[in-house]
């Protein structure tokens, strides 16, 4: 049967994730789960710095699970999930499987579950029409407990695990006097509760006898004594030899018509749509077989599965622009996003609810939602909210500060039982540590990427306490930012070097033209690779408008 799968809803901020970004994940995926029962997620498409570690750590909260993309894999679809049979099983039991679980497909598997074989209802079709000679069961290598299933039948000389494995099948219906023109050495015989007929068969050589009895027949004691002393295996069944001739083939095991290993094509269960969808379109089968990565079976797929499939619902906090997304975003469906950025160029498939406002911080709508919906925020919540909020207005010294993001904080604040300037104090220097990370952690812990007209350039932040600390990774990061503009193809790279104390900002630049738009944008002298900012805090509000304006000015 179909497993349906019911998938949690994303709520993921973007990446290279800053301490607003994870925290009004969390809040919010909290706040919509106890609004709608549902099961919302929040999620993290980046490494979390060290600022945020010391929030997470500070509220006992733990860190957001990791992924590196949206985009659907074989675990997301709708399978088929069914008990396999083995390589053993009889044919006529195949096929009683199928019919009852209305399957076209069944695997084939070991003990361990594996995946060894795939059989069809095409194969077993053919097989029962093919014309299989006298010597098909010896060759398949029959066993008795194949053969009792298949004709309803008793054992009552030999033992289940016999295997047929030589000689050829015959139909005892001439007389006893010419049985040895056709009864061979090791056959099987089928035939009637005939005693003279049964005598013979043995004194010929046969090795299993098909007995078709009448009801209230018993064979004699004789012939289960030479049986016996012949080592010969006698199966009883209450059908007649017409009807034993017709049926006796199916009991065959699978393994000798099914698909083997070589044949099949099969999908692990992270395997991407996108690279299966490719496979199958170029494959006359309707259903593909699911392993796991010890190849284990998991379940059945087909094309139809494909066309269902469910879109990965998310919900986007603390960005709107497809290039700050998670990667897959164009896979997933959309459902919100609460932003307190620039409206950027994410499109959706219907309509949203899209809450933009020019706040200092996503957290701040957040916790307004919370308020208007009357939920209660916990001491645990209002920690990560407060804290989000002094991250992103640095303390309240950022321009993009506004009267309600303070007083929002404030009524945090005292809900989580902080202060606030002791708390933010704490949280920069959790951030500003960077002696023990190399140059990559350092400056993708916050770097975003915008698009004007046909350039594209990214501009991170670091915050940083003291002269001495700006210097050192001056020289650190000034030499990188080169290496990152060649490797992501950027036209320009910008980093902000921000004292939050002292409230300037040294931004450095990397790029054919990025001195000029330094100097247009602020109207500084810049020079090798850096220019000093004063005032200057915030990246949203005063350096990526100023670059935007200077670089439109100058039609680079």
């Amino acid at each position: 049967m179909s497993e349906q799968m019911t998938k949690p809803t994303i709520v993921i901020g973007h990446k290279n994730p800053d301490t607003d970004s994870i925290c009004s994940a969390i809040a919010y995926a909290r706040l919509k789960a106890r609004l709608t029962g549902e099961d919302y997620q929040p999620k993290r498409c980046g490494r979390i710095n060290q600022e945020t570690e010391y929030v997470l750590d500070t509220f006992q909260v733990p860190s957001p699970d990791y992924i590196d993309t949206l985009e659907p894999r074989v675990h997301d679809v709708n399978m088929r999930t069914t008990e396999g049979v083995t390589a053993e099983t009889s044919l006529r039991r195949a096929w009683d499987k199928m019919r009852d679980d209305n399957l076209r497909t069944l695997p084939v598997l070991n003990e361990e579950s594996h995946l060894v074989g795939l059989v069809t209802q095409g194969d077993l079709a053919r097989s029962s029409m093919e014309d299989h000679s006298a010597t098909a069961l010896s060759s398949a290598r029959v066993s008795a407990r194949n053969i009792v299933d298949t004709l309803a039948g008793e054992l009552v000389v030999g033992s289940m695990d016999d295997v047929f494995e030589e000689g050829s099948v015959c139909i005892a219906a001439a007389n006893e006097g010419i049985f040895s023109q056709f009864v061979t050495q090791n056959s099987m015989v089928i035939v009637g509760n005939r005693s003279g007929a049964l005598l013979s068969a043995i004194e010929c050589g046969a090795k299993w006898l098909i007995v078709c009895l009448c009801q209230g027949e018993e064979i004699s004691k004789l012939i289960r004594a030479l049986a016996e002393e012949n080592h010969c295996v006698i199966i009883l069944t209450p059908y007649d030899t017409f009807k034993v001739a017709h049926l006796i083939n199916l009991s065959m095991p699978v393994r000798h018509v099914m698909r083997g290993e070589k044949e099949i094509v099969s999908f692990r269960q992270n395997d991407f749509v996108t690279d299966i969808r490719q496979v199958m379109t170029k494959r006359r089968i309707r259903y593909f077989p699911v392993v796991d990565n010890e190849q284990r079976f998991v379940g059945l797929i087909s094309q139809r599965n494909l066309l269902d499939m469910q879109r990965q619902q998310v919900i986007l906090v603390d960005h709107n622009e497809k290039t700050q997304a998670v990667d897959g975003i164009d896979a997933a469906e959309i459902v919100e996003i609460i932003d307190h950025h620039r409206i950027g160029g994410i499109q959706t498939l219907q309509p949203v609810l899209f809450r933009n406002m020019p706040l200092g911080c996503t957290a701040t709508i957040i916790a307004m939602m919370y308020k208007e919906n009357n939920v209660e925020v916990d001491p645990n919540t209002a920690g990560l909210l407060c804290s989000a909020i002094l991250s992103d207005t640095l303390a309240f010294r950022s321009p993009t500060c506004t009267p309600v993001d303070k007083m929002i904080a404030q009524e945090l604040a005292n809900i989580a039982g902080i202060d606030t300037e002791e708390h933010a104090r704490n949280m920069f220097a959790a951030g500003c540590r960077t002696d023990d990370k190399t140059e990559e952690e350092i400056f993708y812990q916050d770097f975003k990427t915008f698009n004007a007209d046909e350039l594209k350039f990214g501009i991170g932040q670091v915050s940083v306490i003291g002269k001495e600390n700006t210097e050192k990774l001056k020289k650190r990061l000034l030499p990188y930012m080169t290496m990152v503009k060649e490797r992501t193809h950027l036209d320009m790279v910008f980093l902000m070097l921000t004292d939050i104390m002292e409230e300037c900002t040294e931004l450095l630049y990397q790029g054919e033209g990025s001195r000029d738009v330094v100097q247009d944008a602020f109207n500084v002298t810049a020079a090798d690779g850096s220019a000093i900012l004063p005032g200057v805090l915030s990246r949203k509000k005063q350096t990526m408008p100023s670059i935007l304006m200077a670089i439109q000015r100058l039609s680079l």
